[in-house]
This record gives C-alpha cells, structure tokens and sequence, in this order.
C-alpha cells in the first residue's frame, strides 16, 4: 500500500467518526494502522482481551481498547514525507508561580515524610489556526525515530498523539522486559554528561520500585548498568530490567498494575504519591502517564530455519505478546487547540525554580511539532 493511499484511509476514517490507532515502535521503519469497523466504545475488563489499550492515569477509571478481533490492521513503511510546518502559532503561559508552589507544597511534605519522591505536572494549552493530526504524526515520526509514536482517536474519548522514550512493560511468551527511566537534562550535542545527586537519586527511586515490585511475579531477573540515553531534544538516566516471569501464578493485569503507575510518573512510596496528586494538582491528568500499546497480540513463532525448512514450516507456532508503553511527551487535539501535558520528579533536593524549567523544556518536543 502506497502512503497516499494509506493516511487517505486514516483521514476517511476519522471524517467517518469511527476510532482508529496509528502507531510506530521504537527504532521500527514500519507504522501500523488499526480501523476499527464500527463506534463502540470497548473498556478492557480483566488484562485477558486482545486489542489495543489506552489507559488513563487514574487506574480507577476506565481503559478502553480497540479490538483486534473488530478492525482491520494496515501498514506502511515509516519514510514519509515530511510536511510544511504549521503557522500562527501562539500559546498562553502556564502560571510560573501555581507550580513553583506547588513544588513547595511537595517539598514540605517531603520534609514531614509524607514520600520520598513525587511527580508534579501541569497542562499548557496552544491554540493554532488549524490542527492536521495527520501532519503531526508524520512530523512525530520525522523527530522522534527511537520513540514510540502514536496518534489515538475514538469519537467518544477524543485524540491523543505522543512519542514516548518509556517503555512500562514487554511480555513474550514467559520472558519479560521493562525499564526505569527517569532524570532530565536539555540535549547540548553530547550524552557524556554528569549528573547531580538529585538526578540519581530519583532514577534509583524508579529502579528499586521496579525490582522490589516484580519480585512476586519472576523466577529471574537481571538490571543493567545505569546509562544515560537521549529522547528528542533530552537526556535521561535508564536501567534495562529484563528476565523469566514464573509460570502460572500470575496474571497479566495483576503483573501491569504492580508497575503502574511507577515512580517516574507517580512517585514513591506510590500510594501516598498517588493522593498528593490527586488532592493537590487541581487538573485531570486523564490519559497523560498512563499507558497504551498491544495487548495479547498473537504473533507467529518461526522454528529457525536449517536443512528442514518444510517440516520447521508446519512446526510454527503463535504466542501472545503484549508491549506497552507509558503516555509521555503527548497532547490532546480539540478543534483548533492542543492540550499539551508535561511533569517532573519532585524530591527532597529539588528547586522549585528549576523544576519550572525542566517543564518548559520538555513541552518544547511537542511544541516543536506544532511550529
């Protein structure tokens, strides 16, 4: 299938009002389309459904699904060309002085040992003269090759589209994957950076919440050295966890929601994280720090090939595998405005003044794709 022909079937869906997902995987030249062939709204129930799932924040509320079972999948390759940059842009300033005091509040509840770490956000709004989403995913894409991209759309939820660095969870068969990420500093040309102690200290809250975690659930598990890693126009701090899940003694969501949310979008210990921002953060983060990706997708298993190739070929067999990822760096499309999202780690070393930059900096990956 051309790309004309491919983003014509995307643009006729969405002018339908039925949902539909456009994605593309890390360092993948591949972007696949799910069309799901009628409007209604499907919630994922127990982790056993086969589709793919976008979960909000609040794991209270809702995740919805579009249905493998229910839509028709398309692809192309990921070399698209690139488009016209927007005009009129222009934006309203978050107030600078709301989160700097809410960092304090943060801070002081630290002091009283509430938690040692929590996740601070806001929402900007940028108001352009007309929203392409299609135009934005292809500038996604353009910009953000080693990210997972996506645009998101059900006519009863509204669109997403984002390009995230974090991985919260692969399953393939009984083997595993993940990552704690976490730490931020602006890309200057070079990733040998240093660090302060704030910096690590926060990227270890997210590696013990991790390993402490999924302890119940595997029979091993290996963490790598500690590297600093680029995403768009930011560094960050990242560990590599990856190992064997025990057979039969767990389920998929039981094995999820041990991880979501983690320390680098909620904080630590996660229940008293998870209360401050909610009693406190006076907004609905909605899908922004959640996560989405294929859910039980079955996928063909090859025997490797050798002298046998036929008897290897009738040998072939499907597993289920599931990869997730948390919803950063990501906006919601309304009309003629984007809801931008953005955060960062709040610890007992923090400067309020310098969280409020580290916001500004990281909504510059998405603004970029609005210019």
């Amino acid at each position: 299938m051309s790309s004309e022909n491919f983003f014509n079937a995307i643009e006729g869906q969405y002018n339908n009002k039925l949902p539909f997902v456009l994605y593309s995987k890390p360092y993948k030249n591949e972007v696949t389309a799910l069309l799901q062939k009628e409007n209604t709204l499907y919630k994922v129930e127990d982790y056993s459904e086969s589709g793919f799932v976008f979960a909000p924040f609040d794991v209270r509320k809702d995740t919805f699904l579009i249905p493998y079972s229910n839509c028709s999948e398309l692809s192309i390759d990921t070399e698209v060309e690139s488009q016209a940059n927007m005009t009129s842009l222009s934006f309203k300033e978050a107030d600078k002085e709301i989160y700097i005091r809410l960092v304090e509040e943060a801070k002081t509840a630290i002091d009283h040992d509430e938690f040692k770490k929590v996740v601070l956000s806001r929402s900007e709004k940028i108001i352009v003269d007309e929203l392409n989403f299609i135009q934005i995913f292809k500038t996604l894409l353009n910009k953000n090759n080693s990210e997972f991209a996506y645009c998101w759309y059900h006519p009863k939820v509204g669109m997403w589209l984002g390009a995230t660095p974090e991985n919260l969870l692969n399953v393939e068969g009984h083997r595993f994957s993940t990552m704690a990420l976490a730490g931020t500093q602006t890309y200057k040309g070079t990733q040998h950076v240093k660090w302060d102690l704030k910096e690590q200290e926060e990227q270890q809250f997210v590696t013990d919440f991790i390993e402490q975690s999924l302890e119940a659930f595997v029979e091993s598990m290996t963490l790598s050295e500690v590297k600093t890693v680029k995403a768009g126009s930011l560094l960050h701090l990242k560990t590599d966890i990856s190992g064997l899940l025990k057979r039969n003694t767990f389920s998929l969501r039981q094995l999820i929601f041990a991880l979501h949310p983690t320390p680098a979008v909620c904080g630590y210990p996660k229940q008293e994280a998870m209360q401050f921002i909610l009693d406190h953060e006076n907004y609905n983060r909605e899908f922004y720090t959640g996560f989405l990706g294929e859910l039980n997708k079955k996928v063909k298993i090859r025997p490797r090939s050798g002298v046998r190739n036929i008897e290897n070929r009738a040998y072939a067999y499907h597993k289920s595998a599931t990869h997730l990822y948390v919803n950063l760096r990501c906006m919601q499309l309304n009309s003629t405005e984007a809801q931008l999202y953005v955060g960062g780690g709040i610890t007992k070393d923090s400067i309020p003044e310098n969280e409020w930059q580290e916001t500004i900096n990281k909504t510059k990956t998405m603004k970029s794709v609005l210019e």
